[in-house]
């Protein structure tokens, strides 16, 4: 397949219920970034599992037994498209408890260097969590955005680099400005100073699942629930960082890498579900070619027509917005320099709008979401929030255009 070949838009589409619910398929989504729609592929095995193995898995019995198949077969597939190993990747309920207890396992370790580098580009639960360790003798030194683009510098980050820092956390890519963040360049310079890396990827996932081999970081954390999946949180962590931070399970799991960051215990039939999101993956590139690759190459060139569809339509959106006076695009206006979620600030109260936007059958939203400390290094009051648009691959033209038509009407 080649990487030219276009998304057929509609193939995509026929792959989500939602589509032709009663309730949704007179709407257009823009609320992406919130959470996206589920593949057909996880339903189906969501009620699989929930109708014929829905007991304690991992019995000896027939139908623990196949609950049990099919929770290793998850953890398979999902590690085969992310081109790890099986043993780094874990479930939790979500991205925000998964930091939790990250945070928590750290504390505990008492390592001897103490200084950890937060960013205020970040979602809070990437860095609410870690800057809480200050009262637990950590040093928090902060990362800060260019004020006027929201962007993050690595020259910025080589001045906060020394040999006290422990780790070094950041997004892929914002929730408000959509940056992407050169991952692989940040988790190089990281590891040359002794310290590691954690990626919230919640924000990027959803465009294109990564190839975690060569990004480099020590931990990679997204939310599948945002990645057309069950709800769940998706945490890699390499084996030696694992190793090195506190038991977070029960203390005869200590030595059992698969469970001693997961102390709420796994969600049986959600983690068996996950696999649908590799089944969806590959059902995207089997329509498209009929070469034979890996599960991890197969994820790629889905993603790289994934992100060619997105940046089609979010051109004219971006084009648009910056001809009008009303509103201010964070972040840049340039769709070769961001993702499609598009936060604006309009100097008032975005909530009612996006509640006017629903009288168009628009869904999006209004507020902060969880970016505070990031709206207020751009200058936007927190009591207003920003309007944020976002959408994925499943968006088409005709959504474009008619949240296009409703956005003239209640500007």
């Amino acid at each position: 397949m080649s990487n030219k070949t276009a998304l057929d838009v509609n193939f995509v589409r026929s792959q989500f219920p939602a589509f032709s619910s009663s309730d949704l398929k007179s709407q257009c989504f823009f609320e992406n970034a919130g959470g996206s729609y589920t593949a057909k592929q996880v339903i189906d095995k969501l009620v699989q599992f929930y109708t014929h193995h829905k007991v304690q898995p991992y019995s000896p019995f027939p139908a623990a037994e196949t609950a049990g198949i099919a929770m290793d077969n998850s953890l398979e597939l999902i590690s085969a498209m992310l081109n790890v190993a099986p043993s780094t990747i874990h479930f939790g309920p979500s991205t925000s408890q998964n930091s939790y207890i990250l945070a928590q396992a750290l504390r505990e370790s008492n390592p001897t260097r103490k200084t950890i580098v937060v960013t205020n580009q970040d979602h809070e639960a990437n860095t609410g969590v870690w800057r809480r360790l200050e009262g637990s003798g950590f040093l928090i030194r902060e990362w800060r955005v260019n004020p006027e683009t929201g962007a993050l510098s690595t020259d910025d980050l080589n001045t906060l680099l020394d040999d006290t820092v422990n780790l070094v956390t950041f997004p892929h890519c914002s929730n408000i400005v959509a940056y992407e963040n050169p991952v692989a360049e940040i988790c190089r310079l990281v590891k040359n100073s002794g310290a590691r890396s954690c990626v919230d990827g919640v924000s990027f996932a959803p465009h294109c699942f990564p190839d975690l081999s060569e990004l480099g970081a020590d931990i990679y954390l997204f939310s599948s629930y945002k990645t057309y999946g069950p709800h769940l949180g998706v945490m890699y962590i390499s084996e030696d960082y694992n190793e090195r931070l506190s038991n977070q399970g029960h203390y005869f799991n200590s030595q059992d890498l698969s469970k001693r960051l997961t102390p709420a215990g796994p969600d049986h039939a959600q983690i068996a579900a996950a696999a649908g999101m590799a089944d969806y993956i590959e059902a995207i590139y089997d329509h498209h070619s009929d070469e034979s690759a890996s599960l991890a190459d197969k994820a790629k060139l889905v993603g790289q027509m994934q992100r060619a569809h997105e940046k089609s339509l979010l051109e004219p959106l971006l084009d648009y917005l910056s001809q009008n006076q009303k509103v201010r695009i964070l972040g840049s206006a340039n769709a070769s320099e961001r993702l499609p979620t598009v936060a604006l600030d309009l100097e008032k109260p975005a909530e009612p709008i996006a509640r006017s936007l629903s009288q168009y059958e628009i869904m999006a939203s209004g507020g902060d979401f969880y970016a505070i400390r990031l709206l207020e290094a751009l200058g936007v009051k927190s009591k207003n929030g920003a309007l944020r648009l976002s959408f994925v691959h499943y968006t088409n033209k005709e959504e474009i255009d008619r949240l296009l038509y409703a956005l003239d009407r209640v500007l």
